[in-house]
């Protein structure tokens, strides 16, 4: 059947995380709430969110700011290397550091990311069929953000490697029926105040 509206994906990375990963900091929770007041006049049907403590507290803080949006956890949001590249895929001088970066990441990781990159292509990705637009919202973190831009863009699978993500910032794609994916929103802070935004960043790349 052929798909006849259009998804508006909305991605969220999660707001500040705390030094010991247990959950958001102050300044990790006041983006969140003023994240979900920009978002309230979205008529989400659901919002989707990672199972680690970071990514479940500010899908939750989010969701207090909207009207009855169901919040639904799944492992396919959550944080993972959607893909590692060969050093031939890469462009000689970045294939060093980008290596590097991802040496860490065992066999077994390789795999289960690379699995659940795809089923989040499946998931959240392209129009759908109905006769009303369709608006999802994913709390998650900054690997799946880039990876789901850099396919939305047709980009080389490496490419999702050095796409960056301010801690609740908004990115939003259109996927329209029979056009390809377009990210009409990127990186977007202007919802917090500058003293919230730009975390998840070196200093250098503050502009």
């Amino acid at each position: 059947m052929t798909d006849t509206a259009a998804r508006y994906l909305y991605l969220v990375r999660h707001g500040e995380a705390a030094t010991e990963e247990s959950g958001l900091t102050e300044k990790g929770r006041r983006q969140a709430v003023l994240l979900g007041q920009r978002l309230r006049e979205i008529p989400f049907t659901a919002v989707h969110h990672g199972p680690l403590p970071r990514a479940e507290q500010t899908a939750r803080l989010i969701g207090d700011q909207l009207q009855n949006v169901p919040l639904r956890v799944s492992e396919v949001a959550g944080d993972y290397v959607p893909y590692v590249p060969l050093r031939n895929e890469l462009p000689t001088e970045f294939a060093d550091p980008f290596l590097r970066f991802l040496s860490g990441t065992t066999e077994e990781e390789q795999e289960h990311g690379a699995t659940l990159a795809r089923q989040a292509l499946e998931m959240f990705t392209g129009a759908v069929n109905g006769e009303k637009d369709r608006h999802e919202l994913v709390v998650t973190h900054n690997f799946l953000v880039a990876w789901l831009v850099r396919d939305a863009m047709h980009a080389p699978y490496w490419r999702w490697l050095g796409l960056n993500h301010g801690n609740a910032a908004l990115t939003v794609i259109r996927y329209a029926p029979a056009r390809p994916a377009s990210v009409l929103v990127l990186n977007s802070m202007r919802h917090l105040p500058p003293e919230l935004r730009w975390t998840g960043f070196s200093p250098d790349d503050h502009v």
